[in-house]
């Protein structure tokens, strides 16, 4: 078998926008807002599995996490706000959000791809580095959608949630999506709807920062 070098391995993948984002080698102008918005839309949390018709896509979810975060205590400002938003955008650029039990198995390898790529959105939107208490509230955010999307998403029981997938979160009764967007409760958006709905609040949050 014949063995390619590192240099003749094609590690880029072309964008909607027809950039080329390079994923070994990444760089913050490989994408634009929208290959961005598209790819979270396109990507699906649990593995794609769903209660309902469709699966729940990363960008849904980014937006529920920041609304949470917010109503924790509320963010000192827009750019705090934009960082939440983009806290996964690296598997938007991938098209590829692991489930929690395979993660261990897929290597230094794969974790190291994603930091390089995390560092990049942070570079590109300019995002200050987590302190410990941001990235505490962060994480705090991001269980309490994860506990509730289990439940009102995929179909596992209160007790599974704690029991089997060890989130010790409380599962909320309301979705914080519902009064701002006036869409029906825990239900996942098509990919154009989660798109675009994502795009718009980047924007907004760029603006807001700029300004």
């Amino acid at each position: 078998m014949h063995n390619s070098s590192c240099a003749d391995v094609r590690a880029w993948v072309r964008m909607p926008s027809g950039k080329r984002l390079d994923l070994l080698n990444p760089t913050p102008f490989d994408w634009d807002d929208a290959d961005l918005a598209l790819g979270l839309a396109r990507t699906y949390r649990w593995g794609g599995h769903s209660a309902w018709p469709l699966p729940l896509s990363v960008a849904q979810h980014s937006l529920s996490v920041m609304l949470l975060r917010r109503a924790l205590v509320p963010a000192p400002g827009p750019l705090q706000d934009l960082r939440e938003l983009l806290h996964d955008a690296e598997e938007g650029l991938l098209g590829f959000d692991a489930i929690s039990v395979i993660k261990p198995f897929l290597g230094d390898g794969f974790r190291a791809l994603t930091q390089r790529l995390e560092q990049m959105v942070f570079l590109r939107y300019g995002l200050p580095a987590w302190t410990e208490k941001e990235h505490r509230l962060h994480k705090q955010a991001d269980r309490l959608a994860a506990a509730s999307e289990a439940v009102h998403v995929t179909g596992w029981t209160r007790e599974e949630v704690q029991r089997t997938l060890k989130i010790r979160a409380t599962v909320l009764d309301q979705d914080p999506l519902a009064a701002q967007f006036g869409c029906t409760p825990w239900e996942p958006w098509p990919p154009g709807v989660a798109a675009d709905r994502f795009l718009a609040e980047l924007e907004r949050l760029k603006q807001a920062v700029e300004s």
